[in-house]
């Protein structure tokens, strides 16, 4: 009866180790996903601080940060939600498309738009 009771308290902790790992891994899992996304928004503000005296390119600006910003409110709440981040890529897409830029931010928001497209793609 003793070893029963061991052997139940045993698997009890590796049970709970298990999970405690996989809840950990989701959290650093989301964590380096929000770590990217302010990443992302540090750059934009850079770029957007370029050039704002026209209103569809702060528009533009606009429309990245807020998806972005809805997407990580859902990681913070748990929650991967593509669609929000598809609509934060096609954003930022449009962006390095249309807006005036200065070379290096070009290229910091080209190395973004991968970095997101990444992180859609593996998840």
């Amino acid at each position: 009866m003793t070893t029963l009771l061991t052997r139940r308290a045993a698997a009890r902790t590796f049970l709970g180790t298990i999970a405690g790992a996989g809840l950990l891994l989701f959290g650093q899992e989301y964590g380096r996903a929000r770590d990217l996304v302010a990443h992302v928004q540090e750059d934009l503000q850079r770029a957007a601080d370029f050039t704002r005296n026209k209103d569809k390119e702060r528009d533009r600006y606009h429309d990245v940060q807020h998806h972005l910003s809805e997407f990580d409110r859902e990681l913070r709440a748990g929650k991967f939600d593509k669609g929000k981040l598809d609509d934060a890529i096609n954003n930022l897409k449009d962006v390095v498309k249309e807006n005036t830029l200065e070379s290096h931010d070009r290229d910091a928001l080209t190395q973004d738009l991968s970095d997101l497209r990444t992180l859609r793609d593996v998840r």
